[in-house]
C-alpha cells in the first residue's frame, strides 16, 4: 500500500492535504498566488545613505529622520507639516502596499490632525489636506485623529477618497461627502506595531485592512469593487498639525507587485502549477515516467528477493543453517548422520 501511495503521488494523482493550500486573497475567480517586493517603492531604516539622501524617496518640510527608528513627519508641536514621496511612479498593474506607522503624543491633551497616504498622479506638493495639495487625482487614505464636526461614529478614523483632480476634500465634515469607504479604528498609541495594508487589482478591486489590535491580526476596513486608479501613481505620505498636535512617524513601507492566477483556473481548488511551455511539459512527463519505472523496478526487485529467501529457507539454506560444530550447535551428534 505504501508503494502504491508513492506511485500515485509521483504521478500527481493524489491531492495535497488541506493545510498545504495557501490561504490567499480571492478576487472574483482569481487568486493572488505570489508577490514580488519592489525595492524602488520600499523604504526601511536607516532610510538614508552616506549623502543623507535616499535613492528612491524624497522627504521635506518639517520631517526629521532618525536612522534607528523612524521618519518623523511632524513633531508634537502646533503648525507643523511633513511629507515623504516616492521618486518613481508605481507601474505595476496589481500591487500590495504595506505601511508601518506610529501616531503618538502626550496623554491628557487634544491631539491631531492626522496623516494621509497618497497614490496620485502628482507628487510632493504641500497643501491643506493633511499636508498635501487639495483637488488631487488618485487615491487618498486619511488617518484622521481629530473630528472637525459631530458624527455618530468615533475617532480615530480611516477615510478613503478617489480624487478626480477637481473635487475638493470635505474638510468641514472630515471627508464624509466624497468617501468611497471608511472605518473607525483605535490605531493611536497602541501596544503593537500599527500597519495599514492596501491591496489593488487593476480596475477590479481595492481593499484596505489594518493591524492595530495584535501582531498579524488584520482587521478589514473597507473594500471597493470596480474601482480604477491612475495607471502610474506616486506613493506619498504626509502629515499636519494645527492648534492640536501629535508625533506622526513612518517606520517602514513595503510595496509588492501581485501576480494573479489564471482566470480559467478552477476556483477554490488545488492547482498543480504545471508549466505551460512544451519543453518544460515534456521534461515533467519524462521525470514522472522515470519515477514510475523506478517504483515498478523496486517492487519487482523486492518480490524477487522475497521469493529467493523463501526458497532458500526450505532447501539448502535450511541445511546450512543447522551445520555442525563449527557453528557451536550443542545438539549436533555425528553418530546420527
Amino acid at each position: 500500500m505504501l508503494l502504491g501511495a508513492l506511485l500515485f503521488a509521483a504521478l500527481g494523482l493524489l491531492p495535497l492535504p488541506a493545510h498545504a493550500l495557501d490561504d490567499n486573497a480571492k478576487i472574483a475567480n482569481r487568486t493572488i498566488e505570489r508577490t514580488v517586493a519592489l525595492r524602488t517603492h520600499s523604504i526601511y531604516a536607516p532610510y538614508i545613505d552616506q549623502d543623507l539622501q535616499n535613492r528612491w524617496w524624497d522627504f521635506g518640510a518639517d520631517s526629521i529622520i532618525n536612522t534607528n527608528k523612524h521618519i518623523r513627519l511632524t513633531r508634537n508641536r502646533p503648525s507643523q507639516m511633513g511629507w515623504l514621496w516616492s521618486r518613481l511612479p508605481l507601474t505595476a498593474a496589481n500591487w500590495v502596499l504595506e505601511i508601518e506607522f506610529k501616531i503618538s503624543g502626550e496623554s491628557g491633551h487634544l491631539y491631531g490632525d492626522g496623516m494621509a497616504f497618497w497614490l496620485t498622479t502628482a507628487r510632493a506638493q504641500p497643501g491643506p489636506v493633511f499636508g498635501s495639495v487639495d483637488q488631487f487625482e488618485g487615491l487618498g487614505l486619511f488617518l484622521d485623529t481629530y473630528a472637525n464636526s459631530r458624527h455618530t461614529y468615533s475617532f480615530p478614523r480611516v477615510v478613503g477618497m478617489l480624487g478626480d483632480g477637481k473635487t475638493k476634500y470635505d474638510q468641514a465634515n472630515d471627508g464624509e461627502a466624497n468617501k468611497i469607504g471608511a472605518c473607525s479604528a483605535n490605531y493611536r498609541k497602541t501596544n503593537v506595531a500599527t500597519k495599514i495594508k492596501v491591496t489593488y487589482i487593476k480596475d477590479t478591486y481595492l481593499n484596505v485592512a489594518m493591524q492595530y489590535k495584535a501582531w498579524d491580526d488584520w482587521t478589514e476596513c473597507f473594500t471597493v469593487h470596480g474601482i480604477s486608479l491612475p495607471t502610474a501613481p506616486f506613493i506619498g505620505i504626509s502629515a499636519m498639525t494645527g492648534d492640536v498636535s501629535d508625533n506622526h512617524d513612518v517606520i517602514a513601507i513595503t510595496t509588492y507587485s501581485a501576480l494573479l492566477s489564471s482566470p480559467d483556473a478552477p476556483r477554490d481548488q488545488f492547482r498543480n502549477n504545471r508549466p505551460t511551455d512544451s519543453e518544460s511539459s515534456f521534461l515533467s512527463k519524462f521525470v514522472k515516467f522515470v519515477l514510475f519505472v523506478g517504483v515498478v523496478a523496486g517492487v519487482l526487485y523486492a518480490y524477487k528477493t522475497y521469493t529467493l529467501r523463501q526458497a532458500g529457507g526450505k532447501g539448502f539454506g535450511a541445511g546450512i543453517g543447522r551445520s555442525g560444530p563449527a557453528l557451536g550447535n550443542p545438539f549436533y551428534d555425528s553418530k546420527r548422520f
